[in-house]
């Protein structure tokens, strides 16, 4: 009878901190994405671990896929000068996997610039478990008209 408690105790366990790096994974990703709403430039930059890398697919019909690399500096720059409620991503969070230290999420998303649809496509994060919670490692996206 206690090994099977045991067993229990430690499946459920396991399922409950599982969660809960989900739910902490989610809330990083979506301060990303209302610190963007909110043309708040710190606010971007304080998910993104140091030396965290961003790079975007871009394709064009009869040419190679390019990847384009951006800094964390200049992207949350370029926020900071939006107005406020300019952009806005609306993300799904499809998979979460989580094997701590390390996270993978798949979003798939629609963008909106000043309240007209954009583009949209799959962001990609790559996440580090640190001392001051999960932080952005590395981002790709795709991006379709």
């Amino acid at each position: 009878m206690k090994a099977v408690a045991f067993v229990l105790t430690l499946f459920f366990t396991s399922s409950v901190f599982g969660q809960n790096h989900a739910e902490d994974i989610k809330a990083v990703i979506n301060t990303l994405f209302m610190s963007m709403k909110d043309a708040d430039s710190i606010g971007v930059q304080s998910v993104f671990m140091p030396e965290a890398i961003m790079q975007t697919i871009v394709s064009r019909p009869g040419s190679e896929n390019i990847v384009r690399h951006e800094s964390v500096s200049r992207f949350a720059g370029s926020i900071g000068k939006q107005k406020k409620g300019a952009l806005n991503e609306e993300i799904e969070f499809e998979t979460i996997k989580v094997d701590p230290p390390l996270a993978f999420v798949w979003t798939p998303y629609r963008f909106y610039f000043n309240g007209s649809f954009s583009h949209s496509g799959v962001n990609t994060f790559c996440l580090v478990q640190t001392s001051l919670g999960w932080k952005i490692q590395y981002i790709i996206d795709t991006r379709k008209k």
